[in-house]
């Protein structure tokens, strides 16, 4: 108990101690008496007084005036300080109440009854009071109640260099919490340093020791070490071990951040270690006894609690107790409406469980965390901290929200939002080739892409879409390391340190970021180019129902112009864009509702990250394991991270109105390399036949279109510091030239560039010369005259024909559907008409050599032949592949087989898929003999990975058609990442 005593006529807060004295001894004052000399000025020539006489007695007046006013103040203070009666009386304890937005779902109360056990300094072990003076007060034992230096130094480092730094004794500490209130004045800090004068005149240092240890708060209303000592070990606190008294003193300095129950577990711990590394340096204890409890597991009780959100609220706690103290945020009896939304929160538990379990599984991913905001005001709707907050395994209650992690290619954005800004555009065009960036030959540093392969020649939207790496370090470097780190600073985040510790790594995801910082930076792109300040608390009112503060307006700040924003929703909404990577049916796609996404995975697989948002709501994802183990391979963001933000969001946006993204536009005056016009490529028609450019002469069959390249990289054509001004006169003094070059180099004699159909030589200047009217073919027909009645079943036509290449081919066509066809001598026709219907008809004969020199000559003739119970019908279906089946590079080409009836009434068969939505001609079958047709479609870089349509159309002799049942098949990507 704490008791009053009356001591020369005046009440001093005491409590009773067994076996301690009051300390009565007073300390005499000295009084130094100082002796002046007066001195005697003459007076100058003029008569008049040097200036600074002059200055000198209202410098004078002022500054007495100013003391006498001080003391005046101080003695007010000292006057109105609170008077024993008041010190001992305690207020009411109240339960702070922190609810959902709707101000009515409770999510937590903190119940206001304080638990506190008063216990005698016997009964307090000495690595308890010794650890807690080395890590509070080390000199508390020499003080007078204050430190004269520690005060000017927290001065200074508050005013100059706006840090916070602590400078009160432990004296001090136990009169702020046991005596005056929380409010941050100065008033406050003078009652303060007079109180604490006043208590160390009065009470012994043991007898300080011992009322500050019984009445400091340890969090979670334990007051006082030996309650502290009972919540979190299940012991008294004489039992206590030195690992345990090193926590126990490191709890008071912020109960709420240090608590073992929170976010910030591994902050307790390390400051444990650097009590027992000062205790070592103030000779407490040994190096050896310090090693030792470094290694103690320490056991926490478990602790049970009927909490909704507990991460949100264990946050808003933290924040409460940072602002209004710790005692005020447990017993002042605040209602608390924050930003969370029950619904939202609710599926984002739901969507972290259902596939966190998964992962972990099958992915070795044990933990996820997600935040989902309202881009358009800040506030936090949703935080799911762990996968399970009661989950030690896990270590559950860490909030993963708020601690660093590596972003991985999700951090892309970022870098190719600074480049748009810089002047490049999504259509300007790079080489994703093997590349050193690194210009120390010792230390290379040539990054892949996740699939191991290299696009060539991509733009901005290819390779972020496709969240290539070569590409995205090109990107950064051509919009400075210095404008990247500046811009993500200004978007908020504010775990990127010295740039050197990261280089062009950066955009790989090199730095570290949290979570909820790297939701907020996305909320800029969704806002056009607006940070959001983040918004937890929307209201508080204290226990009289009068309102702290509250959140009417958002506070927003512009932060990019809105045009170069919207080029990166442009790319990162385009899910035709990913497909070629992703497929079109992914994670990151929400049907018909537009939605701008990315991905991330570290190269080891520590880390998985989807980061997405529309114009209303933004969510991001992380998956991992809190020890940074690394999952299995392949745990990618699209596989472990972006089924639960498409889970979460499909939930979250339900049937809200659909949001669109604006488009960005083009200065006028933009270079046309910049746009990716004329940067790497150029496609010439060319006679397959001499090699030569594609002649009016040559046939369709041997017209082929070959890239021819432009082998240099982007440099060559645009400075990077003005990329809108003319080209470079020596892009070779760029120190990244040469080493771009030489990847460029690679690439285009590399198997891929032949698989891209990508020509490095020189297209040719000269025309073709071989399809020429004189080396066509010269023919006769036999059997067949213009304007012949055929009434016989079979028609027999011979040819006699010379050409200078000799002759390779006779093809015969009735009524442009190709009839028959023969590659032999006599290059004869023999065949049953009863399949065609009689009436006119034409017959087209060509004859061709081996190039497609081709003659041709028209007969019209009359069939009429007995066609008694002729059937014409004919059926046609696909047969493999499967619907829904998959099918990747190493098939191709893609063998599609046919089933038919009646293939002899078979003119022509077709086969389509969908491009653009427009039907697209694959493949076709000219002459049908067989029950089982084969058609193969061989990809070309204009069909990317992903899901196609296909079916095949049959026209029959009388022109009917039947169209197949249509079917879906996957082409799978590559993954990249």
């Amino acid at each position: 108990m704490l008791n009053l005593k009356r001591f020369k006529n005046r009440y001093y807060l005491y409590m009773p101690i067994p076996q301690l004295s009051r300390n009565n001894n007073q300390r005499w004052r000295q009084t130094t008496h100082h002796s002046s000399k007066s001195g005697h000025w003459r007076e100058n020539n003029n008569n008049q007084q040097p200036l600074w006489r002059r200055w000198l007695r209202p410098i004078i007046l002022l500054a007495s005036s100013f003391f006498l006013l001080f003391a005046i103040y101080i003695a007010y203070l000292t006057w109105t300080l609170p008077s024993p009666d008041k010190l001992m009386k305690r207020q009411v304890a109240e339960s702070t109440k922190i609810y959902a937005r709707d101000c009515q779902t409770l999510l937590y109360e903190i119940h206001g009854e304080q638990k506190r056990t008063l216990i005698t300094l016997n009964d307090i072990p000495a690595n308890v009071k010794n650890a807690t003076i080395a890590i509070e007060d080390k000199n508390f034992y020499k003080h007078g109640g204050f430190s004269v230096v520690a005060i000017m130094r927290t001065a200074i480092t508050n005013l100059l260099f706006s840090k916070k730094a602590g400078g009160s004794t432990l004296t001090q500490q136990f009169v702020k919490n046991a005596v005056l209130s929380n409010e941050k004045t100065y008033t406050r800090k003078i009652k303060e340093l007079l109180l604490s004068y006043r208590l160390e005149q009065n009470f012994s240092k043991d007898q300080i020791l011992q009322m500050y240890l019984n009445e400091i708060p340890y969090g979670s209303n334990a007051y006082g070490v030996e309650a502290a000592s009972q919540f979190y070990f299940g012991k008294r606190a004489k039992d206590t071990n030195l690992a345990e008294a090193a926590i126990l003193a490191a709890l008071p300095q912020g109960p709420s951040r240090y608590s073992p129950y929170g976010a910030n577990k591994d902050l307790l711990i390390t400051r444990q270690k650097y009590i027992l590394d000062l205790m070592v340096e103030q000779d407490y204890i040994s190096q050896e006894e310090a090693d030792a409890a470094k290694q103690t597991p320490i056991a926490f009780q478990k602790r049970i609690e009927n909490i909704t959100a507990p991460h949100f609220v264990m946050y808003i706690k933290e924040v409460l107790a940072e602002k209004y103290g710790e005692k005020t945020a447990e017993q002042g009896g605040f209602n608390v409406c924050t930003t969370l939304d029950a619904e939202k929160q609710k599926a984002a538990e739901t969507a972290v469980t259902a596939y966190g379990d998964r992962n972990a599984k099958q992915y070795n991913a044990s933990n996820a965390a997600l935040v989902s905001m309202d881009p358009k005001t800040g506030e936090v709707l949703a935080m799911v901290g762990s996968r399970d907050y009661f989950n030690e395994e896990i270590d559950g209650q860490v909030n993963v929200a708020l601690k660093p992690r590596q972003p991985g290619s999700s951090f892309k954005p970022i870098a190719y939002t600074a480049a748009f800004i810089k002047g490049f555009y999504p259509e300007t065009s790079v080489y994703d080739a093997p590349t050193n960036f690194s210009t120390d030959p010792a230390n290379p540093y040539e990054p892949q892409n996740y699939s191991g392969q290299y696009y060539g020649p991509v733009s901005f939207r290819q390779a972020l879409a496709g969240s290539l790496n070569i590409p995205a370090v090109k990107a950064l470097y051509l919009a400075g390391l210095d404008n990247v780190i500046s811009l993500a600073k200004t978007m908020g985040y504010t775990s990127l340190g010295d740039k050197n510790r990261y280089g062009l790594t950066l955009v790989l995801g090199g730095g570290e970021v949290t979570l909820l910082e790297h939701v907020n930076a996305y909320a800029a792109l969704a806002r056009e180019g607006e940070l959001p300040t983040t918004i937890f608390i929307r209201k508080i009112k204290d226990a009289k129902g009068n309102v702290l503060e509250e959140f009417k307006t958002p506070t927003i700040t512009k932060v990019i112009e809105p045009n170069f924003v919207r080029m990166t929703n442009s790319i990162l909404s385009d899910n035709a864009a990913r497909a070629y990577v992703f497929g079109a049916q992914n994670y990151l796609n929400l049907g018909a509702r537009p939605v701008a996404a990315k991905t991330g995975t570290t190269n080891d697989y520590r880390d998985a990250w989807t980061i997405g948002y529309t114009p209303s709501l933004v969510t991001g994802v992380w998956v991992g394991n809190n020890d940074n183990s690394k999952m299995k391979i392949g745990s990618d963001g699209s596989v472990v991270a972006a089924p639960i933000w498409n889970n979460y969001m499909k939930a979250a946006l339900g049937n809200s109105p659909i949001e669109n993204f604006n488009t960005y536009t083009i200065a006028p005056d933009t270079r046309g390399i910049l746009l990716g016009q004329g940067f790497a490529e150029k496609i010439i028609k060319i006679d397959s036949a001499s090699g030569l450019l594609a002649t009016d002469n040559t046939p369709p069959e041997m017209v082929i279109e070959k890239t021819y390249a432009q082998t240099h990289n982007i440099l060559y054509f645009v400075d990077k510091d003005n990329p809108n001004n003319n080209t470079p006169t020596n892009p070779e003094n760029d120190p990244q030239f040469s080493s771009w070059e030489n990847g460029v180099a690679k690439w285009i004699t590399s198997k891929q560039a032949k698989d891209h159909n990508f020509v490095v030589t020189q297209p040719p200047t000269e025309s073709d010369t071989e399809h020429k009217p004189e080396n066509k073919p010269l023919f006769s027909v036999f059997g067949l005259t213009q304007n012949q009645i055929i009434t016989s079943e079979y028609l027999s036509v011979a040819l006699t024909a010379s050409a200078p290449r000799g002759v390779k081919l006779a093809e015969y066509y009735i009524d442009g559907q190709l009839f028959s066809a023969s590659n032999e001598l006599p290059f004869a026709l023999t065949r049953s008409l009863k399949i065609l219907p009689n009436g006119d008809k034409k017959m087209t004969i060509k004859v061709c050599d081996d190039i497609y020199n081709c003659s041709s000559v028209d007969y019209t003739f009359t069939l009429n032949i007995p066609n008694t119970g002729q059937n014409y019908k004919f059926a046609i279906s696909l047969a493999t592949p499967a619907d829904k089946s998959n099918f990747s590079e190493k098939d191709l080409p893609l063998a599609i087989k046919l089933n038919s009836l009646s293939p002899e009434n078979i003119a022509i068969i077709k086969l389509y898929t969908l491009k653009d939505n427009q039907p697209v001609e694959i493949a076709t079958k000219k002459i049908v003999r067989s029950d089982i047709e084969t058609l193969f479609w061989n990809f070309s870089p204009a069909f990317p990975a992903g899901t196609y349509t296909i079916w095949a159309e049959a026209t029959g002799w009388n022109n009917e058609k039947i169209v197949t049942k249509k079917i879906e098949i996957n082409y799978l990507p590559s993954k990249v990442e």
